[in-house]
């Protein structure tokens, strides 16, 4: 669903992403490790058509980006790191709103059948989103990704500020989408997080994928001495 063919970006003299090659298949769900700056987020903007690369190309079932970014978004789904939700709507007229802008005109008892599917509480269908936590939006998110049938989801640390209870909740959410199907690109620091849901774990320094796993193959303890390693942090010892 999701190719990525020697993809590169460069603001001047700065490669932010430099020959990025990757493919995610139908159900997969791969996680980008790395810190700030390492192109994580870079990838994620030139996936959604936000940014042109310097060169490579990518595509989403099959439809280059860039030469036809408004096909591709048929098939998207985007939840960033803080998501952009109407506050002074409730979740299903959020919902409601979203699924009308991607052409679904669905009927309210498909639209609470979509929230109850990503795990919002029933009687938090008719509240304003601006009384929800994070973790509620997050929910609210994923609804909106069912509801447009989305093929491909791409997460820009979604689990970042969430209590442990919320990033659980989240992933066992991740767990369902990937039964569905659904090919899921995750930026994220959370290290267990990624060990947990990944089928694959990429992690990106100084705009280049430097090492990857497949996510079984790979202990968090043996995770964590990579990631450190490549990261040339100094491991600390308790």
């Amino acid at each position: 669903m999701i190719h990525i063919n020697n993809l590169t970006k460069k603001y001047g003299e700065h490669v932010a992403l430099n020959q990025l090659t990757l493919q995610i298949k139908e159900g997969e769900i791969y996680c980008l490790l790395g810190a700030n700056g390492a192109g994580k987020t870079t990838t994620i903007n030139l996936l959604l058509g936000f940014t042109t690369p310097t060169s490579g190309n990518a595509s989403i079932n099959q439809i280059d980006v860039q030469e036809n970014p408004k096909a591709t978004k048929r098939f998207l789904a985007y939840i960033p790191e803080n998501l952009m939700l109407y506050p002074s709507l409730t979740a299903l007229e959020n919902l409601d709103y979203f699924s009308g802008i991607a052409g679904k005109k669905l009927s309210t008892k498909e639209l609470k059948d979509f929230l109850e599917e990503a795990g919002l509480q029933t009687e938090a269908f008719d509240k304003r989103i601006a009384t929800f936590s994070k973790g509620m939006r997050q929910k609210v998110g994923v609804a909106i990704a069912l509801a447009k049938d989305a093929k491909v989801l791409l997460l820009d640390e979604p689990t970042s500020g969430l209590d442990p209870k919320a990033s659980n909740e989240f992933g066992l959410l991740l767990h369902k989408l990937k039964s569905k199907g659904i090919a899921t690109l995750m930026a994220t620091h959370d290290l267990f997080r990624a060990k947990e849901v990944a089928t694959h774990i990429g992690i990106m320094k100084d705009g280049k994928l430097r090492q990857q796993f497949v996510s079984d193959d790979i202990s968090l303890a043996e995770l964590e001495k990579v990631y450190l390693n490549t990261m040339d942090y100094k491991e600390i010892l308790l």
